[in-house]
């Protein structure tokens, strides 16, 4: 019975990684490569991504080749109007 006892206990297995230094440093330079690999691929990605089609270019220069949109003075479009009494209106004038 003290071995049935003993045998349910399991000894937990430990695992050992043993690097040197220079296998430690050369996996941190791996590491790196890596990371900086995927980083320029997202760049690239995300430029042609952002980037317009030679279509919508060609649509956009066409636009663009008709002329400015009109000026609208900024002035005009702060104006408040405001319900003056008429004297106030006529000392104005």
């Amino acid at each position: 019975m003290a071995r049935s006892a003993a045998s349910s206990r399991k000894k937990p297995v430990k695992i050992k990684f043993e690097l040197t230094r220079g296998a430690v440093f050369g996996a941190a330079v791996i590491g790196f490569c890596l990371f900086l690999w995927m980083f320029l691929i997202g760049v690239w990605t995300g430029q042609s991504i952002l980037s317009p089609h030679p279509a919508v270019k060609s649509l956009t220069d066409k636009k663009a080749k008709s002329g400015p949109p009109p000026f609208i003075k900024a002035v005009d479009k702060k104006k408040i109007i405001l319900a003056e009494p008429e004297n106030a209106a006529k000392k104005e004038q």
